[in-house]
């Protein structure tokens, strides 16, 4: 039975440009607010590392992406999703069509690696854009769960 409810969960791929932060937060988001409803992944044009102030904004909140890796979305091009969703314009205009994406979604989200300042003002910047993808994975989840 395991087998067959995974074979039904729709399959989520979040990308980016450096697959370190938005992206990275994204899949931990879908992961912890949807349980085992989605099997999420995330993945960017480049493969650099997730981003200790993103890992540090989303353990505030309980959820830990510690353990994601940062992958280029080559690792993916031949795997089939629900939806591929692009949480940045750069990662929007260097990938408008998704081999295997059911649906190919758009949620702009500003860079919070691009922030300067003192370490909590950057930290700050990191729990606005987390904050504000937790609200959209929120407010889509019904939409996401029906399509597929």
């Amino acid at each position: 039975m395991a087998a067959a409810e995974a074979a039904h969960r729709s399959r989520v791929l979040f990308l980016c440009t450096h697959n370190s932060a938005r992206s990275q937060m994204a899949e931990g988001l879908l992961r912890h607010l949807a349980g085992d409803r989605f099997e999420a992944h995330s993945a960017g044009t480049e493969a650099t590392h997730v981003r200790p102030l993103a890992i540090r904004a989303m353990g505030e909140i309980g959820v830990d992406i510690s353990g994601q890796k940062s992958k280029t979305l080559e690792h993916y091009l031949r795997e089939p999703f629900d939806y591929v969703i692009t949480v940045c314009d750069d990662a929007n205009e260097a990938c408008p069509f998704f081999p295997g994406a059911g649906n190919r979604l758009h949620w702009s989200f500003e860079d919070p690696s691009r922030a300067e300042g003192s370490e909590e003002e950057r930290l700050a910047v990191f729990r606005s854009v987390r904050d504000r993808i937790r609200d959209r994975v929120q407010a889509e989840l019904g939409n996401l769960d029906g399509g597929g």
